[in-house]
């Protein structure tokens, strides 16, 4: 059976919903704050949807991370697989 995602995809997945977790807005927060409907949140955090980097950066000053500590957070993990 084929995987539907890569563990790259995962850990993508994974960090942006820990940051979204920390920031302690809610998926319709969120949502609100970038003039998006709810589903938007959902899918990325899902995987239904890849972000485009100016998506990325804009979901990273709405949730008040730093972008580039991200990346770097999630090469982290990308090289321990």
């Amino acid at each position: 059976m084929e995987k539907k995602f890569t563990e790259n995809q995962i850990s993508f997945m994974k960090l942006m919903y820990e940051a979204r977790k920390e920031s302690g807005l809610t998926q319709n927060q969120v949502a609100r704050l970038l003039h998006k409907n709810q589903s938007y949140i959902s899918k990325y955090e899902n995987g239904e949807r890849r972000l485009d980097v100016l998506e990325f950066l804009e979901l990273a000053h709405v949730m008040g991370f730093n972008p580039s500590e991200f990346i770097t957070k999630l090469n982290r993990v990308w090289k321990k697989k």
